[in-house]
């Protein structure tokens, strides 16, 4: 099965921030499509009701940088790591809650992106399941980790 490609990720500038977060050395901004967004302001996933098709998720992850130079040292994006997709599509990937998943490592010597694979961390088969076993913990939240916060 293939997994989620990079450029399935739709128009840029339809998207909009879900969230923010930190995990470790990694600082990143997760971004939806309109689908997904509309789907958050209706209470999806906290009415119970699964994320229609077509939502779309994004995660763009960079390296953690503390800016010592500025007042209160915040830490901001520093290098771009990777980019991951979350699409919808319960037809297409039935076998993962209806969520097909990518992974693509960002190689700053050549400004290009690769398909994720077993040697990174974590290691990710390059297929639609990539970030099923991992979302798994949060079924009852239809696969999906990320809150969308008030406004």
């Amino acid at each position: 099965m293939r997994g989620v490609t990079i450029c399935e990720g739709g128009n840029d500038d339809e998207w909009q921030t879900i969230a923010v977060s930190q995990n470790g050395n990694l600082i990143e901004t997760i971004l939806g499509n309109r689908i997904m967004i509309d789907a958050y302001k209706a209470g999806i996933p906290g009415n119970g009701k699964p994320f229609p098709d077509g939502a779309k998720m994004a995660k763009i992850h960079w390296k953690a940088l503390k800016n010592t130079a500025e007042p209160g040292n915040p830490t901001l994006p520093g290098n771009l790591d990777d980019v991951d997709f979350m699409a919808k599509d319960s037809k297409r990937f039935a076998d993962s809650g209806g969520w097909g998943f990518g992974v693509f490592e960002y190689d700053a010597a050549t400004d290009t992106f690769r398909p994720g694979n077993m040697t990174d961390t974590p290691p990710q088969a390059h297929d639609a399941k990539c970030g099923f076993a991992c979302h798994t913990l949060v079924a009852e939240k239809d696969y999906v980790f990320t809150n969308y916060p008030k406004r």
